[in-house]
This record gives C-alpha cells, sequence and structure tokens, in this order.
C-alpha cells in the first residue's frame, strides 16, 4: 500500500506546482498595469534629470545635447566670469547649510511639541480622542500657500506678536520676525507638525499603560519612566514621524519663498531659481539629485534603524 501512494503522489504535486504558476503569472498580470504608471510617471521624470544634469546649459535656458559635467561641478565650485578662476560656491553651501539647519531644528521643534501632544491625546477617554484628531487634521484641509500668509499675519512688524508686545510694554518697536530663518522655521513647524503628531500618537496608542502605573508603584521617577517605558515603545512612531517631517522641510519651497521673502533661499528655491531666472538646467538638475541623494540617505538611515529595532525586539 506504500508503494501505491508513493506512485499517486506525483500527481497532485504537479498539479499543485502548475496552480501555484497560474497563480504567481496572474498576480505579475493584474500587477503590470500599476508597475507600468510607476515607472512612466515616477523613474521616468526622475532618468531625464539625471540625464539633463550631464547636459550642457543653452544660452536661453533648456539644454545642449552635449555631455558636460558643468552642472555637477557647479554644484559646489563656481567660475569666475572674467579670468575664469576656480572657487568653492559659497552660496550654495550656505543654502546647503541652511536648508540642513532648519530641517533638523523643524524636525527637534516638531518632536518637542508633538511628543506631549500625542501623549495627551493618547490619555484621553476613547470618545474624546477623536475630537482631538480631528483639530490636528483640520490644518491639512486648508491650503499650504493660506497657512503660511496665516503665519505672515501674526509675524509681521504689524501682527499680533509685534502689536501685543507693544501693546504690554515689552517694546518700543516691531521687531523684525518676518524674512529671517525664525520666521521660516516658524511656518515650517506649524505646517509639519501634525506629520510626527499623527506617527507617534500611533505608536502611544498601543502603550499599555499599566506598566506606567507599575512603574510608579516601584517608586519610578517620571524621567525613568519617560526614558525606560513610554520612549522605548514609541520609538518606531518617533522616527517615522521625524522622516516625515524632515523630508518634506528639507525639499521646502512655498513657506520659505513666503516667508523668507526670496533673501532666505533654502534647497527648493535655488532649484526653482536655476530652472527659472537662473536658466541652468544643468545645474537645476544637479541640485535636484544632490537633494535626492540626502532624502535617500535619510530614509536608509531609518530603514536601517527600523531594521535593528525589529531584530532586538524579536
Amino acid at each position: 500500500m506504500t508503494d501505491v501512494s508513493a506512485e499517486a503522489s506525483p500527481e497532485p504535486r504537479s498539479k499543485a506546482a502548475s496552480l501555484d504558476r497560474h497563480a504567481v503569472r496572474n498576480r505579475a498580470l493584474l500587477l503590470t498595469p500599476a508597475m507600468l504608471v510607476l515607472i512612466c510617471a515616477a523613474s521616468g521624470p526622475l532618468i531625464f534629470v539625471v540625464i539633463y544634469s550631464f547636459l550642457t546649459a543653452g544660452d536661453y535656458g533648456g539644454v545642449i545635447w552635449q555631455f558636460s559635467l558643468d552642472g555637477w561641478t557647479s554644484v559646489f565650485i563656481e567660475r569666475d566670469i572674467f579670468d575664469g578662476t576656480l572657487s568653492i560656491a559659497d552660496a550654495h553651501l550656505s543654502i546647503f547649510w541652511r536648508s540642513v539647519k532648519l530641517s533638523l531644528l523643524t524636525t527637534l521643534l516638531a518632536f518637542i511639541f508633538g511628543f506631549p501632544t500625542a501623549y495627551f491625546i493618547a490619555t484621553r477617554p476613547r470618545k474624546q480622542r477623536d475630537i482631538w484628531m480631528l483639530l490636528i487634521i483640520i490644518p491639512f484641509w486648508t491650503n499650504l500657500l493660506i497657512r503660511t500668509f496665516a503665519i505672515m499675519e501674526v509675524i509681521r512688524n504689524e501682527g499680533v506678536v509685534n502689536s501685543a508686545l507693544m501693546a504690554i510694554g515689552i517694546i518700543d518697536q516691531p521687531i523684525q520676525l518676518l524674512f529671517t530663518d525664525f520666521a521660516i522655521l516658524t511656518g515650517m513647524v506649524y505646517v509639519y507638525l501634525p506629520l510626527m503628531v499623527l506617527p507617534v500618537y500611533a505608536s502611544m496608542e498601543r502603550l499599555d499603560f499599566s506598566l506606567i502605573e507599575a512603574a510608579y508603584d516601584l517608586y519610578a521617577t517620571r524621567w525613568q519612566v519617560l526614558r525606560r517605558i513610554i520612549i522605548p515603545v514609541v520609538k518606531p512612531g518617533i522616527i517615522a514621524g521625524s522622516i516625515l517631517v524632515f523630508v518634506p522641510s528639507l525639499g521646502a519651497y512655498v513657506t520659505p519663498r513666503v516667508l523668507g521673502g526670496g533673501t532666505k533661499l533654502m534647497l527648493g528655491n535655488l532649484i526653482e531659481l536655476q530652472f527659472g531666472q537662473g536658466r541652468n538646467w544643468p545645474l537645476g538638475a544637479a541640485l535636484s539629485i544632490t537633494l535626492l541623494a540626502i532624502v535617500m540617505v535619510a530614509l536608509i538611515i531609518y530603514v536601517r534603524k527600523a531594521g535593528k529595532e525589529d531584530v532586538g525586539h524579536g
């Protein structure tokens, strides 16, 4: 009887293998339209940007289809228009540094304000959480430009802040807050704060608050509870929120353009300037790829960090 079953087993196995291949083929066919759209809509423009970065700039915009590395060398090096000597592109490096600095500060301040906000919402009764979350999400219903102009009205010379300080008597004349790095930082923190609150709250909601009560019963201080219980549990949400805030802050265009007044440029403004008034498309393309590389490095760090977290908890 054993021999009969052994002889009969190959046929069902072959049928199962045939069904598996058929299922895989069907899934591949179903994924094909989405993959084509993804390649054409996402990868296609990116390929053109990479190609443009290795071409020669046209006299009146556009490109000349002639290979050149001027676009890439101009990212960090500039050539004197009179004697042709090379020097460090201080303006570009200054904009790079301002972009990274303000993005990091925006991420830090968003965490400082977003973490207690998420904790407050997570500790409310369940029926009230939806209301608080709605208040966090409401700004997304308003156009980014309108929200940026709202911040402008608050910090301009005749705005709410200066008027209140002058009414109290703290200052005699308005403080120049608009068109400064402080204005850009304030606007970006206001715009991207919900992107920090949402993932931190999602992690905070899974926290077992009985652990906190147990820690207090064991005479743990508030700092010990925060450092050893709360932060380790919500760490994935903190990392995700930091990425969600840092990446768009690094490439921000509208907020620095409006609140910076065109004098405090960030990477997004510099790229737009090269494609517009500068008429140097290869340089703009090279700057775009450089920005993409910085974002990719941040994402790789996040993926590796998240991978270590999963292995550690596993």
